[in-house]
């Protein structure tokens, strides 16, 4: 569904809201994709202080731990543009109760870019920050070798890195990369109801 007249010439958040919770998981996701990185950008801006997000927007609170909860993502790199983010609810006497990582074609490079996930704080208060610079102790059977992101081909693309995300809808959120300062770089999340 094109729902660009939702964007311009200003975005209207609470109907883009009701278009994205009424469509289904494929919508959602073919509406995320056209978006680029303008798109993204202002309705990035337009979701402050829209919709206040916790952990049970990426990991409900029905989802047991190690269960994994699948996100599909497109962000507005050049190349490489849509994957996914997985997320799990992590065991008693983690230091975080959310961690995940990144599912892509490129991770045999990369790496797996693993992280833990913490409610936003200060300016992010609402928020969801995903922060690489730490990674969780466990991991749902079947997701790669948890690795560290720091040295190789992933402290480049991963060291240092939080994401900022902010809830758009019931199943969609849109995030931007920060190395110490924000990036230029965008993404958008369409989280998978899990059976």
């Amino acid at each position: 569904m094109d729902v660009s007249v939702l964007l311009e010439p200003k975005i209207d958040l609470p109907r883009l809201t009701e278009v994205l919770d009424g469509l289904g998981h494929e919508g959602r996701v073919h509406a995320s994709r056209t978006w680029g990185k303008k798109e993204q950008a202002a309705i990035y801006e337009a979701a402050k202080g829209y919709r206040p997000m916790g952990l049970d927007f990426l990991v409900p609170a029905s989802v047991g731990k190690l269960v994994e909860v699948i996100h599909d993502l497109h962000n507005t790199l050049p190349v490489f543009t849509d994957s996914q983010k997985r997320f799990c609810r992590l065991p008693e006497g983690e230091e975080f109760e959310v961690g995940g990582y990144n599912h892509q074609k490129m991770s045999g490079f990369t790496g797996p870019g693993y992280f833990v996930v913490a409610p936003g704080e200060g300016e992010y208060e609402g928020e969801i920050a995903i922060d690489y610079r730490k990674v969780p102790k466990s991991k749902p059977e079947g997701w790669p070798e948890i690795r560290d992101n720091t040295s190789g081909l992933g402290a480049l693309v991963y060291g240092g890195m939080v994401d900022r995300m902010r809830a758009i809808s019931t199943h969609v959120s849109i995030g931007r990369a920060f190395k110490g300062k924000a990036m230029n770089e965008y993404f958008t999340l369409v989280r998978r109801d899990v059976s």
